[in-house]
């Protein structure tokens, strides 16, 4: 489904305008980034939630050279499918 697909489905499901359901979309994705920056953590409920975790610095190999390299310590974000839509999904 792409984003156009969805914003038309949402709007017909609540009767509001295309562009309103954009905007309540960009808001709900400037929450989750801000509150994931903010708290490590964003929960969108009954989908899963949005995780900041810190990953150690770890050896790894160049798989052209086969060449043992140092990867950096950084930050990434995860996303935790909750247990209520893997049971939905699946």
């Amino acid at each position: 489904m792409t984003k156009s697909e969805m914003l038309q489905a949402l709007a017909e499901k609540l009767g509001k305008t295309r562009k309103e359901v954009g905007e309540m979309l960009e808001a709900v994705a400037q929450m989750a980034y801000d509150e994931t920056k903010k708290s490590g953590e964003f929960t969108l409920p009954g989908l899963g939630k949005l995780v900041k975790k810190h990953r150690a610095e770890r050896m790894g190999r160049n798989p052209a050279t086969g060449e043992s390299i140092k990867i950096p310590a950084k930050t990434v974000v995860k996303f935790r499918v909750a247990k209520a839509a893997k049971e939905a999904i699946l």
